[in-house]
């Protein structure tokens, strides 16, 4: 399979399959195509029909959302583990993903992912913090219920942290104060090696996009 996504330090649409199928250890190719270059929207149309990022590329079929991709891989790996095994926190798994598929735009918007830099304290209009209250809710609860089975939402890692996983980003770039429980959830994912592996190559990324730069 073949994994098309966008720049590392912005694209957290990207972040989502990938680090899941990194963590996984799924086989992919990975193919990065660099975002609002002049060039990019017909290289993205190469490979998906709405010329967004992500896309996984199986022989001739193209999935091109993050959350039916990560659908996609559950029902082509049956044996692995990319929702919880426990019916009930399955179910809440998938709800909570597909809360962070369709929701929280005042936070996309105002604190948009960016690895490279550091703005404490920006963008945190009253839209943001109710976003931003709404994830601790749902972070809190969730790792309330399932701590003793592990560090992540539901104990074991799963497609509903890889979901988080950009937000996990945003919390540390603008130093987003949050309780105890959610500060441990942060540092568990921030701490997964194929999240270093992101962190570094996106660190290391010299494009800039204005539209993901509010605050230079």
């Amino acid at each position: 399979m073949k994994l098309v996504i966008g720049n590392k330090n912005y694209s957290s649409w990207s972040l989502r399959p990938w680090l899941l199928m990194r963590v996984l250890d799924l086989p992919f190719e990975e193919l990065l195509i660099p975002l609002y270059a002049p060039d990019s929207k017909a290289k993205l149309l190469s490979h998906s029909p709405s010329g967004k990022v992500p896309a996984l590329i199986d022989g001739p079929l193209v999935i091109w959302d993050s959350l039916a991709i990560v659908e996609y891989l559950a029902e082509h790996y049956p044996g692995v583990a990319v929702w919880p095994a426990d019916g009930e926190a399955r179910a809440v798994a998938r709800c909570v993903a597909a809360e962070m598929h369709s929701g929280f735009s005042a936070l996309r918007t105002h604190m948009p992912m960016n690895l490279r830099d550091s703005h404490p304290g920006k963008g945190q209009t009253p839209e943001v913090l109710a976003d931003i209250a709404r994830i601790v809710e749902v972070w809190s609860d969730c790792r309330s219920r399932h701590a003793a089975a592990g560090p992540f939402m539901f104990g074991v890692f799963s497609a509903a942290d890889a979901f988080y996983a950009p937000v996990v980003t945003r919390f540390l770039t603008y130093a987003v104060p949050l309780p105890p429980i959610c500060l441990e959830y942060v540092e568990a994912v921030r701490s997964l090696p194929a999240m270093a592996a992101w962190y570094a190559a996106g660190v290391a990324e010299t494009d800039r996009i204005a539209a993901s730069e509010p605050y230079r």
